[in-house]
């Protein structure tokens, strides 16, 4: 599973050449091929995931190219962000949508009383019309802003945990091959030692 996931992330993250030919960001191509921007990093990582989380669902038609603008300033990882963006796919747009009405929606929790006054005073199809709209439309654009901020700041928190947690086993794995070798070279010093003890012996 984690090799799958693996693959589809390498074929899904966006390489440098292909960001610099595109032709929306070819004007400021010469700044996103910056190495900096380009390596996995404690601080690159984790502004990455959060800016990619942020774009996929502030916006979420064009959101790989906003990535890529917000990532500039952040000094975060370009190819990272572009990759986290996938979250909102054509296959997920309608999750997503649903989601973001129920989050607007309970964020908002409108009052019952001052919708009842508001509806006393406008005709029924028109109160209709208006309500229809703005739970459809502006309460759902309220849920994205909530998931886009929420789940921005989950990613920055998340990843950094990860990202933390994957330097500490290389560097326990590293550890692990370096008292490897360093026994291996003492047992095979102490193996040396006790036949040139033997051999000393045997000519006395």
């Amino acid at each position: 599973m984690g090799q799958r996931f693996t693959n589809w992330a390498g074929n899904k993250m966006p390489t440098r050449d292909e960001m610099a030919k595109n032709r929306f960001l070819a004007p400021i191509a010469h700044r996103f091929l910056s190495p900096e921007l380009w390596r996995f990093t404690r601080r690159s990582v984790p502004r990455g995931v959060a800016l990619g989380l942020f774009a996929a669902f502030i916006v979420p038609l064009g959101q790989i190219f906003l990535a890529a603008f917000l990532a500039l300033p952040a000094r975060a990882n370009v190819p990272l962000a572009a990759l986290v963006t996938f979250v909102t796919n054509p296959f997920t747009v309608p999750f997503w949508l649903w989601a973001a009405n129920r989050t607007g929606a309970f964020v908002l929790k409108f009052d019952a009383a001052t919708g009842g006054n508001a509806q006393a005073q406008m005709s029924g199809a028109s109160w209709e019309a208006l309500v229809g709209w703005f739970e459809v439309a502006g309460v759902t654009v309220f849920g994205f802003i909530v998931m886009a901020v929420v789940s921005s700041a989950v990613g920055y928190l998340g990843s950094s945990v990860v990202w933390r947690f994957l330097v500490s086993r290389r560097r326990a794995r590293r550890l692990r091959r370096l008292q490897r070798r360093l026994d291996e070279r003492l047992a095979a010093q102490s193996a040396a030692s006790a036949s040139q003890a033997g051999v000393e012996g045997n000519g006395a």
